[in-house]
């Protein structure tokens, strides 16, 4: 008698994504939109919009793509295999680059639960601890990891749901409308400088579209859940930065490394705000850890297809890629050093910032490829095309983010993604027998 595999909801596959989002990126983001003053409100319209357009639009190629991969399947569509690694180098290079921000979040509010004050140094050496700690963890196996994961989650969901239904009661609308824009930037300015933050918090949008076979009606259910998922996660990002802004003064909020923690002692008291405090550690030491081990399976996937070096397929008895979580984790932990900053939140900047740019790479090429996999499937073009102008708003919401970001940061994430194309050279002679043909050179003859 064949087994009856019980599948997910629509609901749950909802809740699922909205909760892929609402991780530990949420964590520093008062702090970091004080900066900009709450005329960053737009910033969250903006980057809402610009998310929907990319929510559905990853529906699209999880609904039509018949290549396993993910993203990598939908760009080889248009690109081939070159497509396929390139896609899959800088994912996997951008949640390495997050995980270290991940890591930085942590040891900020460490810094204020404790009252400890460190040095540049010692934020870089605590942050490189962290993350060999969260990778030495993994050597066991992902089950304990995972088990972990689904706990300590709840650090970040619990405040963040709480300070949006609660904090409404201690909401002062005088200190709201006074943080509104305390620069005198030109809105266009302000909104720009604080694009990429609030993208960071919504990297994740794609997850629904790994799930399709898990999901009851996939066609119909998927694009409702990344839709779903996407738009709960924008209202509970709003709500959260938003009402926090009315709670504390602009100046406190922006120069505090645990923005949740002073809401609710300013709330409450102290103690409530070290115990939100402690929440959230946790709460990103278990985001850290499980992420660590998605990372070494990333690479371990890519290079057991071939596409990466052959060192990140290597694993234990237990299938632990043990060897390739050491290579990442020292790439980390000099990426940890080269960003050194005397201002914990500068240094988270630029890595945050890193990691949204290169992340928009795998986004903009699986944007670019879905009039592609739309023919593949059969669609008509009437019926293509306001996927395709969806397509197209996703990709120039992602271009506007990539230009905010930084000339810093698109520097960087240029050399590391033109470094993916020297690392594919190194693997593509691989499939040359497959689907390569050699073609002899033809020299002119001498008359």
């Amino acid at each position: 008698m064949a087994t009856v595999v019980k599948k997910m909801s629509v609901v749950q596959l909802t809740v699922l994504t909205a909760i892929n989002m609402l991780g530990s990126g949420i964590v520093l983001l008062p702090s970091k939109l004080a900066q900009v003053g709450t005329i960053s409100i737009f910033s969250w319209i903006v980057t809402a919009l610009g998310s929907l357009a990319l929510a559905y639009a990853f529906a699209k190629c999880g609904r039509f793509s018949r290549k396993p991969g993910g993203m990598g399947g939908y760009a080889e569509y248009a690109f081939g295999r070159s497509g396929n690694f390139m896609s899959n180098y800088t994912y996997g290079v951008s949640l390495l680059i997050a995980n270290v921000a991940i890591a930085i979040t942590a040891v900020g509010y460490a810094t204020e639960l404790f009252h400890v004050t460190l040095t540049p140094i010692g934020v870089a050496v605590a942050t490189v601890v962290l993350l060999w700690l969260t990778t030495i963890a993994n050597f066991g196996g992902p089950h304990i990891t995972g088990q972990i994961g689904n706990v300590t989650i709840m650090g970040v969901i619990i405040p963040v749901l709480g300070v949006s239904i609660l904090g409404w009661f201690w909401f002062d609308s005088s200190l709201y409308v006074a943080a509104w824009n305390p620069h005198d930037m030109p809105i266009f300015h302000a909104v720009g400088a604080s694009i990429s933050i609030t993208l960071w918090a919504f990297l994740g949008l794609e997850s629904a579209c790994a799930n399709t076979d898990a999901v009851e009606n996939p066609e119909r259910n998927v694009p409702i859940a990344v839709l779903g998922g996407t738009i709960g996660a924008a209202v509970i990002y709003i709500a959260s930065t938003n009402v926090i802004a009315g709670i504390v003064p602009n100046m406190d909020l922006a120069a505090s490394t645990a923005p949740f923690g002073l809401a609710f002692a300013t709330m409450f008291t102290p103690l409530i705000g070290n115990i939100v405090m402690g929440l959230m550690i946790i709460a990103c030491i278990g985001s850290l850890l499980g992420w660590q081990f998605t990372i070494a399976q990333v690479f371990k996937s890519s290079a057991d297809v071939g596409y990466f070096l052959k060192i990140f397929a290597k694993t234990t008895k237990s299938g632990t890629p043990i060897v390739g979580m050491l290579v990442l984790v020292v790439c980390q932990s000099v990426l940890t050093l080269m960003t050194i900053s005397p201002d914990l939140s500068k240094q988270f900047d630029m890595i945050v910032n890193l990691a949204v740019v290169t992340n928009l790479v795998p986004y903009l090429m699986s944007m670019a490829a879905l009039m592609t996999i739309q023919k593949a499937a059969g669609v008509t073009p009437r019926k293509a095309l306001l996927t395709n102008g969806i397509a197209y708003v996703a990709a120039a919401y992602s271009y506007y983010a990539l230009y905010s970001s930084g000339a810093d940061a698109m520097m960087l994430g240029g050399i590391v993604t033109m470094l993916g194309w020297t690392l594919y050279g190194t693997v593509s002679r691989r499939f040359m027998t497959v689907d390569t043909p050699v073609v002899e050179a033809q020299w002119p003859q001498k008359v």
